[in-house]
């Protein structure tokens, strides 16, 4: 089986930096002279066509308070594009799964069946209560099954359902598309559960390859039988050199007291994929080389997906490899930035997977 690569949509802002998140959930990047490029439509239009031109299946459009809304601006750039698929992220704690339903189905109609739902339940209990939401982790993840399990039900509905965070009687969503993927991640226990009993794809951050493989390992005891995929940043280029003086520019631009508080900031998620990520690098600067070409560099200041796939063209492609032998078949990927990474990994990666038949479809 090939492997599906996407791209990411920067809703929070890009730059030649990395952009984080203060601590206040501001946006902020890590270079004094980096000038941050809002995350206008105009522009973000312009990063879904570099990743439709070069050949990406779909993009990710993250959610949170620091970024553009995933569902509007996702609308709108499916008017301007024509193969792209949208993987809209959003959080089941902040509408109502019929209304999700409806929202999804008018989104099929109008992309013509383009829309992938990636479901939040939410890592940061800060941030959740700036939604209203006060439940914790555990009742969360429950919430989240209850809310998969109505939002499917509307699709085929009339749909009656009571629970304990839900109740609804005749839900319907008419669809004339079919129901869109619903990918889904998390690391701890109840996750894992929610993900077994209702997810399509699995999605993870970068972790070795022995972590990933222990995550799909405990995902089939479970008796999951969906696909899995994984998330991670991208430093590719001709030759190894070029690839890892583009980390090292990153890194240098951060300087002590950034990656001091944006760890503060980053340890108070009551995430354990969070949690996971900062294992890998422990807050400091030193051997984030942490398996061959996997570089934990991004988690430094950058919450969520920390990690990147650096190297040459071949070796990324490696990597990937790699990981797919172990079952992975969703890559998605981003880089700083976004414009520009998504050329240099369509033009060079892309056409590497192709000519090891790791990627189907003709070169662009």
């Amino acid at each position: 089986m090939s492997v599906v690569l996407h791209w990411f949509l920067p809703t929070t802002g890009d730059s030649r930096s990395i952009v984080g998140v203060d601590d206040r959930g501001g946006r902020s990047t890590h270079t004094d002279g980096a000038a941050l490029r809002e995350p206008d439509i105009e522009y973000l239009i312009d990063v879904a066509r570099a990743a439709e031109r070069t050949g990406f299946t779909g993009v990710l459009t993250p959610t949170g308070t620091w970024c553009e809304d995933a569902w509007l601006t996702t609308a709108a750039i499916a008017r301007e594009t024509s193969t792209l698929k949208f993987l809209v992220a959003f959080r089941p704690g902040s509408l109502s799964p019929t209304l999700a339903a409806q929202m999804a189905a008018t989104f099929q109609r109008i992309s013509r069946g383009r829309l992938m739902l990636n479901i939040v339940t939410g890592s940061d209990a800060a941030e959740q209560q700036r939604f209203g939401d006060w439940l914790d982790k555990d009742e969360r993840y429950a919430r989240t099954g209850e809310f998969l399990t109505v939002l499917r039900g509307a699709w085929d509905g009339p749909f009656d359902f009571k629970g304990e965070h839900f109740h609804v009687a005749g839900a319907l969503a008419p669809r004339r598309f079919d129901a869109p993927p619903i990918y889904f991640g998390g690391s701890s226990r109840a996750a894992l559960q929610v993900a077994a009993d209702h997810a399509e794809v699995y999605l993870t951050w970068g972790e070795p390859p022995a972590a990933v493989a222990d995550k799909i390992a405990a995902l089939r005891a479970l008796g999951y039988t969906g696909r899995f995929g994984i998330r991670l940043h991208v430093i590719t280029r001709d030759t190894a050199k070029q690839a890892w003086a583009e980390a090292d520019a990153l890194l240098d631009a951060l300087t002590p007291e950034q990656i001091a508080k944006a760890q503060a900031s980053l340890r108070q998620a009551d995430s354990v994929g969070q949690q996971r990520m900062l294992a890998l690098h422990h807050g400091t600067r030193d051997d984030l080389e942490i398996y061959p070409n996997l570089w934990a560099g991004v988690g430094l200041v950058r919450p969520g997906a920390g990690t990147a796939l650096v190297g040459s063209h071949t070796e990324v492609a490696d990597r990937i490899a790699e990981y797919h032998d172990l079952g992975i078949d969703e890559f998605i990927l981003s880089g700083y930035p976004h414009l520009e990474e998504a050329y240099h990994a369509g033009e060079g990666l892309l056409p590497e997977l192709r000519r090891r038949g790791l990627l189907s479809g003709a070169s662009k």
